[in-house]
């Protein structure tokens, strides 16, 4: 069954935030929000508040090393 409208769930991404010092901060960020941190990145922005579902995430992006996203493929293995 279609939907009208739009898909019924955003896509999440599973993504990892390194910070300078060692620290790994991960999230999960919809396709919006996603676009909005890579943006920031690369614009040299300062602070930028992501949502998660455990609350407001402040991020220094000045202290940001590395950003990983996950692959969206399914594995099986042992």
């Amino acid at each position: 069954r279609t939907c009208q409208g739009g898909p019924l769930m955003a896509t999440s991404h599973r993504v990892e935030i390194g910070f300078d010092g060692g620290q790994v901060m991960p999230v999960r960020l919809s396709d919006e929000q996603l676009k909005q941190l890579k943006d920031e990145l690369q614009g040299g922005g300062r602070w930028q508040e992501l949502a998660t579902d455990d609350g407001t995430l402040a991020v220094d992006l000045a202290k940001v090393v590395f950003v990983r996203i996950a692959s969206n493929d399914q594995k099986v293995g042992f």
